[in-house]
């Protein structure tokens, strides 16, 4: 029994009672029961009948309620785990990567017969990052995020970029004219996310050179493109290859801010788009076309 259902049979069972048990009393028993006895009974009656008839409903109500709150407990873990999932993914998930790229460099200064002092200083640097991931990462569960804090989403994309850019030497190049006021302080760590992702992914997948970002528009609409001069991803649908997390992470983002999400992979590199607003249908209302 639904919810609602049992609030109006709550509501219409005392009516009801009172109704029949006047009409009875009127009809049929005036010669026997006089006014104040009838008076005094009907009060007496209605408690009796609301105990018969409205506790089961009572005890369904309480039942629903717990019910109510274990889905929404399981929920909660659930939603839980996914925000687990991402910030493992998005720190100690891709500073792994980097540590195999680090490790590949120190495997082949050392068949070349020179291993530096820096790559081990880096390979490290990249442990005491991974370790420091772990620590937030459990520091987030235990720490509501407020996720109000804002950031220059600019100049948080020129530092991500550099530092990818140096971890695993690909040349990256900015084209920035997405204005600030856009989004919001959460769609910025998201869009963030995104970009640093589609980087790191070039590296695993194309294994490209070099790759340009490009963001343009305002609060209207805007697009931002992740494009490299890579080989391109040999599989139909990239977000169901084997171990494309990372891709998968970025459509499920992308869907929660409800933004558009587009890849495009070929022998001539691989392109991804972020597009919100009038940028998904190609135009940009009141952009700088450039």
């Amino acid at each position: 029994m639904t919810y609602t259902r049992i609030k109006v049979l709550i509501l219409l069972i005392p009516t009801v009672m009172v109704g029949i048990w006047e009409w009875v009393r009127h009809q049929f028993l005036m010669p026997y029961i006089s006014m104040d006895t009838g008076n005094f009974l009907t009060p007496v009656l209605v408690f009796l009948f609301s105990i018969i008839l409205l506790l089961p409903l009572f005890r369904l109500m309480e039942r629903n309620q717990r019910e109510l709150e274990q889905e929404r407990a399981a929920t909660g873990a659930m939603e839980a785990r996914e925000a687990l999932a991402k910030e493992l993914h998005d720190g100690m998930a891709q500073s792994l990567f980097l540590l195999s790229v680090r490790i590949d460099r120190l495997e082949h200064g050392r068949k070349d017969g020179g291993i530096s002092a820096d790559s081990v200083d880096q390979i490290k640097k990249t442990v005491h990052e991974v370790n420091r991931y772990v620590r937030q990462a459990i520091a987030n569960l235990k720490v509501p995020v407020s996720g109000a804090e804002s950031f220059s989403l600019e100049r948080s994309i020129h530092e991500q970029l550099a530092a990818i850019a140096g971890e695993v030497m690909i040349e990256v190049s900015l084209d920035w004219h997405l204005e600030e006021r856009a989004l919001t302080a959460a769609e910025q760590a998201e869009l963030l996310s995104c970009i640093r992702e589609a980087i790191i992914n070039v590296r695993k997948h194309t294994r490209a050179g070099r790759v340009s970002v490009s963001g343009q528009g305002n609060e209207h609409g805007w697009r931002v493109t992740v494009a490299d001069d890579g080989a391109g991803i040999e599989h139909d649908d990239p977000f169901a290859v084997s171990g494309s997390y990372g891709l998968q992470i970025m459509r499920e983002r992308s869907r929660s801010m409800g933004w558009a999400l587009r890849l495009h992979s070929g022998a001539d590199g691989t392109t991804v788009e972020i597009v919100k607003g009038g940028a998904q249908d190609g135009t940009l209302p009141g952009a700088d076309r450039r």
